[in-house]
């Protein structure tokens, strides 16, 4: 029986009732599979934890969980702390450092959930973002001097390097080999950000000429939020800088149906870190306390944690459980337009997991 050590980090707001939900869904799961069980570990690192010791994890927080088999992590923001405080304390924190420089965000339609398109069905809208996840725009290079003068000045500097771009093109263009149409779109601003952006273009034709059997084009960021919303049929797999995919993954979540349904990992593909599972919904502390966050996201990304893991088998069992639930309107929580609670979805995610026909 294999044991996988989860780390698992709820945060602020929703991720604490989020995580709570997929933590039942995941020992549920593996003891219907048998052949894996789960020990969480859970850590109270968030907004809490800072304004009690004026800092978003311990010192040593990376060495509590560098030894995990993954972290399984909720949302970091809270409205009475500087979102630079959370983000840099926690999630970039862990992110940067343990070299999690791929970040994968699929988004598809799924059963009973209605694009905002018209006419758009699953066949037409079934993507993977790839986020460069580790330099670009979120560097944390730059700094501000005079402040508080009139001629107070802040520089925010993107890092490209080549090894980076590198090596998330490749991993861009094997995920595009993977799937069934074998497409990739690079999205840069090249034309007007004419030395890092342009770069990403000549490594992505370099890249792309140990990939014969993958079609592969470029969308500058702006035209790219047209194609999405008007011609999505078109596209498949995506690769984007740190900010530019971080954006159009929203766009991509909401095109979807909802951003509580939307996964990601950040993953570090040589295994030298532990890679993160998250939801990319946020905190949401409008909602926090009332039971009706969208589990759905922190399902799914369990599902990319279990192939992460090598469990294919009980990612796909998992998958087949999401997909009966949202097909069931009854089961759609408010951001889907439905009643339905947490608790409610989380219930009937483990009633069809522990039924004989998934």
């Amino acid at each position: 029986m294999k044991d996988y050590r989860i780390a698992a980090i709820p945060g602020d707001g929703i991720g604490k009732e989020v995580i709570a939900a997929g933590t039942e869904v995941l020992d549920v799961l593996a003891e219907r599979d048998g052949g894996f069980r789960f020990s969480f570990e859970t850590y109270d690192w968030g907004s809490d934890y800072y304004k009690k010791h004026g800092r978003m994890m311990p010192e040593d927080g990376r060495e509590q969980i560098r030894d995990a088999d993954a972290i399984y992590f909720g949302a970091v923001g809270a409205p009475d702390v500087p979102d630079h405080i959370t983000l840099w304390g926690l999630r970039l924190a862990i992110c940067q450092p343990f070299d999690q420089y791929a970040n994968v965000r699929p988004t598809r339609i799924l059963p009973g959930i209605k694009s905002p398109l018209r006419n758009v069905g699953p066949d037409d809208l079934d993507w993977v973002i790839v986020r460069e996840n580790s330099e670009g725009e979120y560097a944390g290079q730059g700094g501000r001097s005079h402040v508080g003068l009139p001629e107070e000045v802040a520089t925010e500097v993107s890092i490209f390097t080549r090894a980076g771009v590198t090596r998330i093109m490749r991993f861009a263009f094997d995920l595009a080999r993977s799937r069934p149409r074998k497409k990739l779109t690079v999205v840069t601003k090249s034309n007007a950000q004419r030395n890092g952006m342009v770069m990403w273009d000549e490594i992505a034709a370099e890249v792309a000429k140990d990939y014969p059997d993958v079609e592969w084009d470029k969308m500058l960021v702006d035209a790219m939020t047209m194609r999405m919303t008007l011609k999505p049929e078109t596209l498949d797999t995506i690769v984007a800088t740190n900010l530019h995919a971080d954006i159009l993954s929203d766009l991509a979540a909401a095109l979807a149906g909802s951003l509580g349904i939307a996964p990601t990992a950040n993953l570090n593909p040589e295994g030298n870190f532990p890679s993160m599972f998250e939801p990319i919904h946020g905190s949401a502390f409008d909602i926090t306390g009332k039971g009706i966050a969208n589990p759905v996201a922190t399902f799914w990304s369990a599902t990319m944690m279990l192939e992460h893991l090598g469990e294919s088998d009980a990612a796909g069992r998992l998958m087949r459980a999401i997909e009966r639930v949202t097909a069931d309107e009854s089961l759609h929580t408010p951001d889907l337009g439905g009643k339905a609670t947490t608790r409610q979805v989380t219930d009937a995610m483990l009633e069809a997991l522990r039924g004989d026909n998934l």
